[in-house]
């Protein structure tokens, strides 16, 4: 309980700092674009929505009441499914409007000579190269908690943060060339920008979709045929599954366990758990025992819960 009271501090802590982070390095890149009228930086700006979009789903994941073993379940209803709107929303309006005020530029001055001179200075150049080395800081740090703890969550959002700041280093190279007087440069980064914002947000939600429309992920009829194959397991019901094959899938069931079974219990979750996961690659595995002749017995590290609540996001 210690050890799992701890992980979900850490977490909590690293994906908090994530998000400020994330926020502060948003206010500076909209404060810079504006006050250089800079159309790559404001494009830029777009991909750290996506990262604080990110992070914030993994807090809904890590903060989620339902879940076992200290290792986050996401379960995605309204607000998640909202907060994708708004991101799809905000990256279609801002993400076109910004294309297309950089391809009227490209347009209205063929030759790419007679373009607006843009004013940067050295100090923000400065200012973004400190945020861009904050963010690969917090980026490594994160990422060696997730492999500390396993963490799907901290990974993920890690491997955002690592993307994120790379985008800001090609983007400080154009920022020297626009100091130098190539103003060219600012609509065709912004192109650049807007297009792999749009691939970026596609990512995020490639990982959290299958979730977000609860399909089955694994037919209940080869789970429950693969648990009763373990000793002691008697019948196998209540199969619920989400996710992907093959990258990571969630499974909820409910056994009953031959009463001379009941002190193994333990034991007979991680063969269910082995066999699932040498039948189907990565799977996090929830198992609720019930006797022949009693009611459902929970062990001391596995806490009743609503698996209807907690697979319908409520």
């Amino acid at each position: 309980m210690a050890e799992t009271g701890n992980r979900d501090r850490v977490s909590q802590q690293v994906l908090l700092a994530n998000l400020w982070l994330a926020l502060l390095s948003l206010a500076v890149k909209i404060w810079i674009g504006w006050e250089t009228r800079s159309l790559m930086l404001l494009a830029e700006s777009l991909h750290t929505v996506i990262d604080a979009f990110s992070t914030v789903l993994s807090l809904i994941a890590v903060l989620l009441p339902y879940r076992h073993n200290g290792r986050e379940v996401w379960s995605h209803g309204r607000l998640e499914s909202s907060l994708a709107l708004f991101l799809v929303s905000l990256l279609g309006f801002g993400g076109l409007g910004l294309a297309s005020l950089a391809l009227t530029q490209l347009t209205a001055s063929p030759s790419l000579a007679h373009l607006p001179r843009l004013t940067v200075t050295s100090a923000m150049i400065q200012v973004l190269a400190l945020v861009c080395m904050a963010q690969v800081a917090l980026a490594i740090v994160q990422n060696r908690q997730a492999q500390r703890f396993s963490s799907l969550a901290l990974g993920t959002n890690a491997q955002h943060f690592l993307k994120d700041a790379w985008l800001l280093v090609i983007l400080l190279v154009a920022l020297l060339g626009l100091w130098q007087g190539y103003s060219w440069l600012d609509p065709l980064v912004t192109i650049a920008m807007v297009i792999t914002a749009g691939l970026s947000c596609w990512r995020v939600l490639d990982i959290q979709l299958p979730m977000m429309l609860r399909q089955i992920a694994i037919a209940p009829e080869a789970i429950s045929q693969i648990v009763r194959q373990v000793q002691g397991v008697t019948h196998c019901y209540q199969i619920r599954s989400r996710g992907v094959v093959g990258r990571q899938v969630w499974i909820d069931l409910r056994i009953v366990l031959h009463p001379e079974f009941h002190s193994a219990s333990n034991w007979v979750k991680q063969q269910i758990e082995a066999n699932l996961r040498d039948r189907y690659g990565p799977v996090q595995v929830s198992v609720e025992i019930d006797s022949i002749d009693s009611e459902p017995i929970y062990s001391q590290d596995q806490p009743k819960r609503n698996p209807d609540r907690e697979f319908d996001g409520r």
